[in-house]
């Protein structure tokens, strides 16, 4: 056995294998492989779970990353299922949610863009939509970023004239906004449009977005003519001004291929044990963009396994395309196709193409994939060596894995906020920041109060995370703070309350006159310190600290003006969402509400007779009721 594998452990984890393979079915479903302390080691599927898990208890033929995982498993949970397809799509799920670090994991908790157009309204939204879809609206997507989707809205408004305004807005216009002044918009809020014609440009919208783009360019060219010889020469214009932004639109996408129709194009790309799998997003025909992913995965993983463990979790919360094209075979190509037809409700084809047009565009993934790889590499070489130089600097035994960085900001008190950020091996870690909304009491400017809230949050749940299961990744191995010898001491004492000893305390204090580059640094058993004005790491810890700043300063602000636009329909007892949503979409403003009559008020749609008293009553406390 290896050195770092005690024999012991690797009897107790196969012994521990073979109580669970006593009541193992010989059916398909899913294993999950637990440690000491309940924590999923391992998720895995089979088709028969006894002859899969069998396999583990003959360690001679287990890879190194297995025989360390059974060293460490102490029981084990199953979950049956009809279809070994079905099992896939289980496992995938489980290993998003439980993220057990012997698997390959996708790294991808952000929600995809969608075009999403209303169906119920007389003249129906167009806009962007993030999260599960709503009913009585239509979607189309995904798209692999807000650029690439807000790039497409904004060209449908130029050739379709849609609105994209919401529907209070659209309720309280009473002239165009700038978005018809600059051709954007039809302006259907104040009918300079009738409901006929803006159903024909909301049909042509559809269809374009749905693949037909070659018939719509066509019908506009043919009423730009017909415009023409009957001497509408504005609408004429106005035709011909919505063809040349369809134009703009077509040559919008980097690839466009006239083969396919609704396909993801996934490309891998392998390097010094990492790799990079590259999505092209084609839909309806055009390119909905691309995006980048660094599965995590152990260094001897082959490109087959990465891509099939890739799909089953990328398309986990999402509908997969009719047609999945791949630059590399990937294992049971048959099983996962069929996991991803149930996903889907209609079939899902994978195709690894070896010509034409369709090989080409696999190519193109491919070259991007590789690109994105070697920045993501020089990227994480120049991150080693600073990391190294910081372990170097205040002494660390290793270069830390997670360093927290911690700022507050507020005006005088008001609207207070704390904020965690942390970075890495792989640079900043943007899913693990944290916001802490200060609650006080605390006294305006009191930033030692604030820092001392946040640090006894963030720390205690982090010990009681601790105690209840093992989270070693959440814990830092470096915290940062802005400030000097004042925040330093108060921050160790929150520290040393806390019984936190194994983390090492920075605090990074501003030069004289503020200077960037002149900043003195506070740490234990050792004076104050500056380093040398050109020195990387110094400007790597500016950077942290920076970065902290700005998240502070974005969450302060945005607090503020959430604070600020607060409805008076608030306050309102008994009105909650929905009714507040029914009084500004038929009054405008809370103002508007505040003007309406009691009569108005009750023949709202959406408001009851005795919600209408209550609006009333709140709005003029002298009213009797009567």
């Amino acid at each position: 056995m290896d050195g770092d594998m005690p024999v012991v452990a690797m009897v107790k984890g196969v012994a521990a294998i073979h109580q669970a393979l006593q009541t193992m079915p010989l059916s398909p479903g899913v294993y999950r492989m637990l440690g000491e302390k309940g924590e999923v080691l391992y998720v895995g599927k089979a088709r028969i779970l006894k002859r899969r898990v069998t396999s583990y208890t003959q360690l001679g033929k287990l890879p190194e990353r297995l025989r360390r995982m059974v060293s460490e498993t102490v029981t084990m949970e199953i979950v049956t299922t009809h279809t070994e397809a079905e099992a896939l799509l289980l496992e995938a799920n489980y290993i998003k949610r439980m993220k057990p670090r012997f698997n390959i994991l996708l790294r991808d908790d952000k929600s995809y863009p969608w075009i999403m157009m209303t169906d119920a309204d007389l003249f129906p939204q167009v806009t962007k939509h993030r999260g599960r879809p709503a009913k009585g609206a239509s979607y189309w997507g995904p798209f692999a970023s807000a650029w690439a989707v807000n790039q497409t809205l904004n060209l449908i408004q130029r050739v379709f004239l849609l609105r994209s305004c919401s529907d209070s807005v659209f309720a309280s216009r009473t002239r165009p906004c700038l978005l018809f002044q600059i051709k954007r918009c039809s302006a259907p809020c104040v009918e300079r449009i009738g409901r006929e014609d803006y159903a024909h440009l909301v049909e042509q919208a559809r269809a374009f977005l749905s693949g037909q783009r070659t018939g719509i360019r066509d019908e506009l060219v043919r009423e730009m003519e017909a415009a023409a010889q009957s001497l509408e020469f504005e609408r004429a214009a106005t035709i011909r001004d919505r063809i040349r932004g369809f134009a703009a639109m077509q040559d919008s996408s980097v690839i466009n291929p006239a083969s396919l129709d609704d396909a993801d194009v996934v490309a891998i790309r392998q390097a010094a044990g990492h790799c990079c799998i590259q999505v092209f997003f084609i839909r309806g025909g055009g390119n909905n963009g691309n995006r980048a992913f660094f599965p995590a995965h152990a260094k001897d993983e082959d490109a087959a396994d990465i891509l099939t463990a890739f799909l089953a979790q990328f398309y986990d919360d999402k509908p997969p395309p009719p047609q999945i094209l791949l630059n590399h075979e990937i294992a049971e190509s048959d099983l996962v196709a069929d996991a991803l037809s149930i996903r889907r409700g209609r079939k899902v084809e994978i195709l690894v193409p070896r010509r034409g047009e369709k090989k080409a565009v696999v190519d193109h993934a491919e070259t991007n994939a590789r690109e994105a790889l070697e920045r993501k590499l020089a990227e994480s070489t120049a991150q080693a060596r600073l990391l190294d130089g910081m372990a170097e600097l205040f002494g660390l035994d290793a270069p830390p894995k997670r360093i927290e960085i911690y700022d507050n900001s507020h005006i005088m008190g008001s609207n207070a906020y704390g904020v965690m950020v942390v970075a890495g091996p792989d640079g900043f870690e943007k899913r693990a920041y944290r916001k802490f909304s200060i609650r006080g009491p605390v006294t305006p400017g009191d930033d030692f109060a604030m820092m001392r809230e946040v640090l006894e949050r963030r720390f205690s749940r982090g010990l009681r995370d601790r105690q209840e299961q093992a989270t070693p990744g959440d814990w830092p191995d470096v915290v940062l703070i802005d400030g000097g010898a004042g925040q330093y001491s108060a921050v160790r004492a929150v520290l040393d309350d806390l019984g936190v000893t194994d983390v090492t305390l920075v605090a990074i204090a501003k030069g004289p006159d503020r200077d960037a580059g002149r900043e003195w640094f506070h740490v234990a058993d050792r004076p104050p310190f500056q380093l040398p004005p050109r020195d990387p790491v110094l400007y790597y810890l500016q950077r942290l600290r920076d970065e902290a700043h700005r998240f502070a300063i974005t969450t302060h602000r945005a607090g503020r003006s959430k604070a600020l636009v607060k409805s008076e329909l608030d306050e309102i007892p008994g009105v909650g969402a929905a009714r507040k949503r029914a009084l500004l979409n038929q009054f405008g403003s809370a103002r508007g509400v505040k003007q309406a009559g009691l009569a108005e008020l009750e023949a709202t749609s959406g408001i009851n007779r005795e919600t209408a008293r209550i609006v009333y009553g709140h709005f003029h406390p002298g009213w009797s009721g009567e």
